[in-house]
């Protein structure tokens, strides 16, 4: 990349935040996509995951899915009520123990299930127009080295500064006191 940071009005070509920027923007790009294809069969992103972990054949609780999808659990049970209420789950209490909802897919949910994989391979084959099957394995291998570094920084104390310079920060302050 070229040093434009010379050049007035050309700073944030070189910033050094530009591939997170460019990380989070086509995040959201790749959602809304799938979102988009997705409500083509009246669901959203959310509940083609949920309806993926379902497939598997064993019925899960509301929290596993939850943790699965990484949601809260009032989330994960509005998206339930949703494919609830189209068929494609049902929710039956744990025989062990009645607080605990067990859900399952239904054959409505799997045909729905198949519709998204025909979907999602199809957004899969438009999204990698241009790139070699090496440059998205590179890609696959940095995002899932950021993911992990980002899942450190998440699991620090919450009473503890997360970087280094919020760190000296919080020296200076108590310093300063």
């Amino acid at each position: 990349m070229s040093q434009s940071h010379d050049l007035p009005g050309r700073e944030l070509e070189t910033a050094p935040w530009l591939l997170e920027i460019a990380l989070i923007s086509t995040a959201r790009a790749v959602r809304q996509v799938y979102e988009i294809c997705f409500a083509e069969i009246g669901i959203r992103l959310a509940e083609g995951r949920i309806l993926t972990h379902l497939c598997e054949g064993v019925p899960l609780t509301q929290v596993q899915l939850a943790r699965r999808i990484s949601t809260s659990r009032a989330r994960i049970g509005t998206h339930i009520d949703s494919l609830e209420a189209r068929g494609a789950v049902e929710r039956r209490a744990d025989p062990n123990d009645r607080r605990v909802w067990r859900v399952s897919i239904t054959p409505l949910g799997r045909e729905l299930w198949e519709r998204g994989i025909e979907i999602d391979a199809d957004v899969r084959e438009r999204l990698h127009v241009g790139t070699t099957e090496a440059e998205r394995d590179q890609v696959h291998s940095l995002l899932t080295r950021i993911q992990r570094n980002t899942e450190s920084i998440l699991s620090a104390s919450s009473d503890e500064p997360r970087t280094p310079s919020l760190r000296r920060l919080r020296r200076a302050g108590s310093r300063n006191a």
